[in-house]
């Protein structure tokens, strides 16, 4: 028999909208996840994958709609600490080493021990040969992996991860679809936005862009008939 799964956490979203200035980013967005669920946001610039994710990680307050954990509505900050957030920017301090940067988050959520763990997933995912580099010498790939190791040193269920490919060379990138694989093994969830592919097996998909272009549509066809009404008989 196998070991339960360290998670065990239900996610969900009901007609979530946001409105950044007086642009409608998105609305009307559902989902639902279960323990060692992953949902991939794809979409064109603008359409709002970043801004959803801010929005889960309560990084935003959204226009309408609610967010449910484990069936109960979670207000923004309730779930600080059940996610990892990674966003364009890879949050690291340049005078601190990639080391030094991946313990001071894992000791800010609360791991007893964050040095070791640090070191643990720095060699995870390959940073061993620059774990004592500070911040400000990292190449692009090397932050990468550096936020990615974040992920490995304290343990959390949720992942909101934003283009987490961006400068990851080949083996990053197969890195990082094995990490995830791993944590969705273990019951934890995984939402992602991408423009390029990215192995996700099982995942479901949320194409804002497609959801934009359904709404537009819709409120065009409403206008239609709205004119229509207004002819005189």
């Amino acid at each position: 028999m196998s070991p339960p799964s360290p998670f065990s956490h239900r996610l969900a979203a009901h007609g979530l909208a946001c409105l950044r200035g007086q642009r409608l980013v998105f609305a009307e967005v559902d989902f639902a996840l279960g323990p060692g669920d992953a949902l991939l946001l794809t979409g064109p610039n603008g359409s709002g994958k970043s801004t959803l994710l801010r929005v889960l990680a309560g990084l935003l307050r959204p226009l309408a709609g609610d967010i449910s954990w484990d069936g109960e509505t979670a207000r923004p900050g309730d779930l600080a600490g059940l996610i990892h957030y990674i966003g364009h920017l890879d949050a690291l301090k340049p005078v601190l080493t990639a080391a030094e940067n991946v313990a001071f988050w894992a000791g800010l959520a609360g791991h007893p021990e964050p040095a070791g763990a640090a070191a643990r997933a720095l060699e995870r995912v390959g940073g061993g040969s620059f774990a004592a580099l500070p911040g400000r010498l990292l190449s692009a790939g090397q932050r990468r992996r550096t936020a990615l190791a974040r992920l490995l040193a304290l343990p959390l269920p949720l992942w909101l991860l934003d283009e987490p490919a961006t400068s990851l060379d080949v083996s990053g990138i197969v890195l990082l679809e094995e990490i995830m694989a791993a944590h969705r093994a273990a019951g934890g969830i995984v939402i992602a936005s991408t423009h390029s592919a990215l192995a996700l097996p099982g995942a479901m998909g949320l194409d804002l862009g497609a959801l934009a272009r359904r709404r537009a549509q819709e409120a065009e066809e409403a206008q239609d008939g709205a004119s229509v009404d207004e002819v005189p008989a």
